[in-house]
């Protein structure tokens, strides 16, 4: 577009317009504003709306944006800014107000997988362990504590009824949910039900799979048909979907019995929600982390045999970290998120979070592939063999990151015990670049996912109004630069090359779990992510999700607080196969995943 020529029709057009007006020969005025047959659009031509501007206006916005404009600059800007940019806005405030349903998903898709990279695996092929699970135990608790691998064992050769199993589950959610405020809705009609079902499809010779008749939570961001699903926020209490989410309707299918909506940070983040904060079974004196705050804490405390979490920006690492149990974080567009609450479309991702490695395999393989439902989901392989050699895997690690916090030596030992399981470190390293300026697009995107409730004031019914939460975040966004938020998706493209150079040098990567960098960048790559418990450490102060608050100091312990400790592997796009592998055999040398919270 020639953009100099249309400003000059403009200019010119109103100069004439000017002089005809003297001499008093124009008819009318609307006649003259109508572009002759053949004359472009032009900018900053349209109906005057908004309010008015100056100077000084820009002066001030010029502060948030970062920019400097000079004094010419912005008297040009402020004269027809009414005209240019304003009625650009027209969607939201204007007459012709449009609205934008929850479900309408952007133009732009984003994939996993680079131009010129492989798409995952070759083949599909799921093999379980073949092990024989044993005698059930006689201790309750112990069937609590159970791999969903052993739980399903049971169940398929009938030493072991669903229904047994989800009383005793529920038994448990009555006692122990109090001191954890994980359970948003308890479902045992609903539970009981499914679970009756089970037994009998079992006992017809009709058995579906390893989840069929086990008990399992979802985050309450996961669409229950008429099972209120409120997003842990107060404005959507009374919220009650008509339709099952994607994941919901596939663990259905495979028989999986629903016990309870779980807690989560309210509007995904963190862990505070409507009914109060969610807190960890090690340490009932901080949370459990966010924003699957309900499943870390349900999952570790054996009130449910695995759950479904969601992560945008960490919210299956943090959970699974500090309660010490695995959180398998899928490659972006493996599983769909068709009737999921939706924070951020280029970056919300649905995962299993269980006691053990193999069990969120289990999980995954019920739940993975596309659906029309959601644009971003696309059809891949898993691969994954529980028995599967990891002999000469090559495991990058940055050594750098293994010397200092948030590693300890639970970290350093992991690292360490590598080459005795025949997997070889490699050392790797990324550029120093300002990767959490990623976030213009995290925050622009979920500021339009919850526009409505924003511009309203209903997020001031919200928990937690301390600045680092949602509703000061979503008002802050709206003075996000369009042309940073463009700027920083190019940046995007540029990480996620980075990232493909690594793995031409490693098959995996080895991580301090909430190393800031890592958490952030792979999340906007979209890498599949296992996060699992390798030790335990001390800690001599509750850790928070929260910015400190001088004037709520976080309480500290004397002696110190034992409490897990967890390491997280990072692999190619649609790998979690090799995931799954390499965290299996790490599971075992650990030797630390059968421990469980003291006085659960």
């Amino acid at each position: 577009m020639d953009r100099s020529r249309r400003r000059f029709l403009v200019r010119s057009s109103a100069g004439l317009l000017s002089a005809a007006v003297a001499n008093n020969i124009v008819p009318s005025l609307d006649a003259q504003q109508t572009p002759a047959p053949g004359t472009p659009p032009a900018f900053g031509t349209a109906p005057a709306v908004g309010p008015e501007v100056s100077a000084a206006t820009f002066a001030e916005a010029e502060k948030l944006v970062r920019v400097e404009m000079t004094e010419k600059d912005r008297a040009q800007a402020a004269s027809n800014w009414r005209e240019s940019m304003a009625p650009l806005y027209e969607r939201r405030t204007g007459p012709r107000k449009v609205a934008l349903d929850p479900d309408l998903q952007p133009w732009s898709r984003i994939q996993a997988v680079q131009p010129g990279q492989q798409s995952g695996p070759d083949r599909d092929r799921f093999v379980r362990t073949a092990a024989d699970p044993g005698p059930l135990s006689s201790s309750d608790e112990a069937i609590a504590y159970a791999p969903v691998a052993k739980l399903s064992r049971w169940i398929e050769t009938r030493q072991l009824t669903s229904e047994r199993l989800t009383n005793l589950y529920l038994d448990r959610i009555h006692r122990l949910d109090p001191q954890l405020r994980c359970i948003i809705t308890l479902l045992p009609d609903h539970a009981l039900e499914q679970a009756r079902r089970a037994d009998s499809e079992i006992g017809a010779g009709h058995y579906r799979g390893p989840l069929h008749g086990v008990p399992w939570g979802a985050k309450d961001l996961l669409d229950t048909a008429g099972i209120p699903t409120t997003y842990g926020a107060e404005p959507f209490r009374g919220r009650i979907p008509e339709k099952n989410a994607a994941v919901v309707e596939r663990l259905n299918n495979a028989g999986a019995v629903l016990v309870a909506k779980l807690s989560m940070g309210a509007l995904a983040l963190n862990d505070i929600w409507f009914g109060g904060q969610t807190m960890n079974p090690w340490n009932l004196e901080e949370g459990s982390s966010g924003s699957s705050a309900g499943p870390g804490a349900a999952t570790a405390a054996g009130l449910v045999a695995f759950a479904i979490g969601s992560e945008t920006g960490g919210s299956i690492v943090g959970p699974s970290m500090r309660c010490g149990i695995t959180g398998l974080r899928p490659t972006y567009g493996r599983v769909p998120r068709t009737g999921a609450m939706t924070l951020c479309w280029s970056l919300d991702k649905l995962g299993p979070m269980a006691r053990f490695v193999e069990d969120t395999l289990l999980v995954l393989n019920s739940i993975t592939g596309p659906d029309t439902g959601d644009l971003d989901s696309v059809p891949s392989k898993l691969d994954f063999d529980a028995a599967a050699s990891v002999r000469g895997l090559r495991v990058g690690y940055f050594p750098r990151w293994m010397n200092e916090d948030p590693a300890t030596e639970v970290d350093r030992a992991a690292l360490h015990i590598l080459p005795s399981l025949g997997m070889v470190p490699v050392e790797v390293s990324l550029p120093d670049w300002p990767y959490d300026d990623l976030d213009v697009i995290l925050f622009a995107e979920s500021a339009a996912a919850f526009e409505e409730i924003t511009l309203d004031h209903e997020l001031d019914q919200l928990r937690a109004q301390v600045a680092d939460a949602w509703p000061n975040t979503f008002r802050q966004s709206r003075f996000l630069s369009a042309v940073d938020f463009v700027q920083a998706d190019r940046f995007r493209r540029k990480v996620a090359n980075e990232m493909a150079r690594i793995f031409t040098q490693v098959d995996l990567l080895l991580v301090p779990s909430l190393r800031d960098e890592m958490l952030t960048l792979t999340n906007f790559t979209g890498h599949p992510s296992l996060t699992l418990r390798a030790g335990f450490i001390e800690v001599s102060e509750a850790r928070s999700d929260w910015a400190p608050d001088p004037a709520h100091p976080l309480p500290k312990f004397s002696p110190p607080r034992r409490v897990p400790h967890g390491v997280t592997l990072i692999a190619k796009p649609f790998d979690e196969g090799i995931l799954g592998s390499a965290g299996i055999a790490l599971e075992r040398a650990f030797n630390v995943a059968e421990e469980h919270p003291p006085g659960f």
